[in-house]
């Protein structure tokens, strides 16, 4: 099998779109790998623009049954200057994200002179090298962003000495650029320390400092704002603090450097590996046969096309990517860790492309849709994090009894650094949209799917409870044309979408209950009436939920064209139907209400969606194309599934292999890694004996090769590991129960013993192959399970 773990480069990047990452879920940093000067772009991911904001609409309240009546007759531009009127938020904006500065390593390597030039980027270990030779010296720099230390560390080695500069400064992303966006820079013996204030009123403050330790025989020495260090080896470390998480962000940020450059190279080296490791070697996945396009750049790999070395590449680099940016912080309290944003914490620009933000109407949830099938649990914790700031009374409470006179809490289309919950931006296809809270809580009860831990439900649950009671105020009742009445979303709307209504020809935004809405509502119901019965909760919104459910309208096929309707209660045609938003197949995945086998008319209904978007050139995004990718895996196509990979790497890759929008944006590298895993394994059937049904190769495209795969986890507390040769598993498949905790470390005695008499009783399964053979099992006992099951 071909290697699939390293990304490399014969020449430095040059631009920011050819540097790699690395990170460590905090502190993140692009690196060029240039050998005259060296540029390291750095990011802090609480490093943002202003601090929080009083934007709740005033007016929204008492316009809602007019704007409720406006949708009801059709009357679209009526109801959209409403809504622009008094719906929108004051400010419009929220806050956005910015680059935390630059290091830059004055080397004077002429690149004339350099030979034997390498960069790249090690996945197994976290670690950059660039090597070269430059007028007979052999040089090698080392980076990594260590999570245990909460450092960017950097080990210089020569063969010779040398002597170079290191400064330290915030600049604009495009290098010609001479304006320093900071407070100041100051230097000492071995430190340089700077202070910034990305602006705006109460703004975070941030302080960067950086130090330098040598050989014996090196030398570091303060030359205006620069380091000035002559040695043949030397370690320089970067750490960073702002006044989000500390009250004396300078004083910590310079204890960071100053314990890294005491504990030295090689312990931080050594603890960064083992720590990360513990994380990645969770899953493996290799492939192939080798192909002769294996050997080549990383950027020529890419030209050429999908061989199986490089999707196994791009999913492990996928890995690779969520680690570095979504990791729990040390310590107890991490209630102020952040998710990977609309860019993982890599962002150059100090106007970012739509502000960075964490987007909710699909792209941070995409972020995580692989995470918990590739055994990256603990990724999902700063997600959570945000979550229950999201749902406080002062945040989305608020927004949702202010604005709507409802209970819980919800969140719009977008949030920033400050759970900000209120309407983003005044464009009105996805400006007044309040559910993307309820879509995010749909990660709590699928994470204890994945990992049967009670602990966490229960922590998550009052959430969870909270956005089902908004869920419940926000749906009326509204009469359909054939005369039955139910219950539905009004405004509602297909996230960034528009229509031509079918009656008046007119474009409009705004419908009744559309099929983003109902899917989201009724998992969301789903959820929480599991979560209470696992629990051993008596559900006080039972009553409610169950009414609500039986009034929720079914799905609808447009008869004209046979796809599945996107708008609700009419059949409206799209304005634009290639969009690349397909919120209306939702159902599909990332969740399973419309399933190949129990639903197999709306499946096709929904792969007639799919026909008619590629037919008028959807997927033209990078995560737009790796929701395709998720949609053919999840209805078992995978002509298709391979076609649109290929489609990715051809039109939506640059040429570090991130995913593009364009510009840059990391859900598409996270979407795709979700669907190769989905190809490899599905697990959100059950029997009707109660068994849960663990799917083998469901999906995988015969280009896509033979290999092997480790530790992937499935819905019920299980991992598979397996072989496959010629699309058929080859051996034994390895079964594996992974239940984390089972609720005792509450102190419940009761609990403890019920939920553990359920985990014995959950122990049963079955393992579909390829062919549609398959073998039952059940584990007996406490877990760890283990069987090897062979066809």
């Amino acid at each position: 099998m071909a290697k699939s773990s390293k990304l490399w480069y014969d020449k430095p990047a040059s631009e920011w779109n050819e540097a790699l990452p690395i990170g460590n879920g905090r502190l993140g940093c692009m690196i060029h790998g240039r050998t005259a000067t060296e540029l390291l772009c750095l990011n802090e991911d609480s490093v943002w623009y202003g601090g929080p904001q009083d934007r709740v609409p005033q007016d929204a309240s008492q316009n809602l049954q007019k704007l409720r009546e406006l949708v009801r007759e059709g009357q679209h531009a009526d109801a959209e200057k409403l809504v622009d009127r008094a719906f929108g938020a004051s400010p419009s904006g929220q806050r956005h994200y910015e680059p935390l500065g630059n290091v830059k390593v004055e080397f004077g390597h002429d690149a004339d002179k350099v030979m034997d030039y390498r960069r790249e980027l090690e996945l197994t270990t976290a670690i950059h090298t660039t090597d070269y030779s430059h007028e007979g010296a052999k040089v090698k720099v080392e980076m990594l962003a260590s999570a245990i230390d909460q450092v960017i560390a950097i080990r210089i080695q020569s063969s010779s000495n040398f002597e170079f500069a290191v400064r330290l400064t915030r600049e604009s992303e495009i290098e010609y650029e001479s304006h320093e966006y900071l407070d100041s820079v100051r230097t000492t013996d071995n430190q340089i320390i700077m202070l910034a204030t990305p602006g705006g009123y109460q703004s975070v403050r941030a302080c960067c400092a950086l130090g330098i330790r040598t050989d014996h025989e090196g030398t570091v020495e303060a030359q205006g704002g620069s380091l000035v260090v002559t040695a043949k080896e030397a370690l320089v470390v970067i750490a960073a603090r702002t006044s989000f998480r500390h009250e004396d962000f300078e004083a910590v940020a310079v204890g960071d450097v100053s314990a890294a450059l005491e504990r030295g190279a090689e312990k931080i080296w050594d603890h960064h590996v083992q720590h990360y490791q513990s994380f990645y070697h969770q899953t493996q996945l290799t492939l192939g046969p080798p192909s002769p396009h294996d050997g080549l750049s990383t950027d020529q790999r890419i030209k050429k096309g999908t061989t199986p070395a490089l999707v196994a590449l791009y999913t492990n680099y996928s890995r690779y990517l969520l680690l570095s940016s979504s990791r729990p912080s040390n310590g107890n309290d991490r209630t102020l860790d952040l998710p990977a944003n609309l860019q993982g914490i890599w962002n150059p620009s100090f106007h970012p492309a739509w502000g960075s933000k964490f987007t909710l109407d699909i792209n941070l949830q995409m972020n995580y849709w692989g995470c918990l099938p590739l055994s990256l649990a603990p990724c999902m914790e700063p997600l959570f994090s945000l979550l229950h700031r999201l749902a406080l009374p002062e945040n989305g409470g608020r927004v949702a009894k202010e604005m709507y006179g409802a209970r819980g809490w919800c969140c719009h289309n977008n949030t920033d650094l400050w759970a900000d919950c209120s309407p983003c931006e005044r464009w009105l296809p996805a400006t007044l949209w309040p559910l993307g809270g309820a879509w995010l809580s749909s990660f709590i009860w699928e994470h204890y799917l994945f990992t049967c831990c009670i602990s966490t439900l229960r922590k998550n649950f009052p959430v969870l409870e909270e956005a089902v009671k908004f869920c419940l105020d926000w749906l009326v009742s509204e009469t359909f044309p054939d005369g039955k009445e139910y219950r539905v979303t009004n405004p509602s709307l297909s996230p960034e979408n528009t229509f031509i209504d079918e009656y008046t020809g007119e474009k409009g935004v705004f419908c009744r209950g559309s099929m983003a809405d109902l899917t989201i509502i009724s998992s969301l119901f789903e959820d929480y009436l599991e979560a209470c019965k696992t629990l051993h909760l008596k559900p006080h919104l039972l009553r409610e939920v169950g009414k609500a459910m039986l009034a929720l309208p079914p799905p609808s096929i447009c008869k004209k064209t046979g796809r599945l309707q996107e708008w609700g209660i009419a059949n409206h045609a799209d304005a634009e139907p290639g969009h690349r938003h397909i919120s209306h197949l939702l159902g599909v995945y990332p969740f399973t209400c419309i399933d190949m086998d129990a639903s197999p008319q709306l499946s096709r209904a929904a792969l007639r969606s799919l026909e008619i978007r590629l037919a008028h050139g959807g997927g033209h995004t990078g995560w737009s194309r790796s929701h395709l990718l998720c949609i053919f895996s999840r209805l078992r196509m995978p002509d298709k599934v391979a076609e649109s990979f290929a489609a990715l790497l051809d039109t939506s890759t640059l040429a570090n292999l991130f995913s593009s929008h364009p510009p840059f944006q990391i859900d598409g590298n996270f979407g795709a890694a979700a669907a190769v895993v989905e190809c490899l394994v599905q697990s959100f059937e059950i029997t009707g004996q109660g068994q849960r049904v663990l799917r083998i190769l469901p999906s995988w495209p015969q280009e896509w090769g033979d290999g092997e795969v480790k530790g992937v986890r499935c819905r019920g507390g299980w991992s598979v590991a397996f072989k496959w040769r010629d699309g058929m598993v080859d051996g034994p498949v390895e079964v594996k129960s992974v239940v984390e905790e089972d609720g005792s470390a509450h102190g419940d005695a009761g609990n403890e013993h019920r939920n553990k008499h359920r985990s014995s009783e959950e122990r049963r399964g079955v393992v579909v192959f390829p062919d549609g053979g398959f073998i039952t099992f059940e584990g007996t006992g406490t877990p760890p399970y283990t069987t090897d099951l062979t066809q």
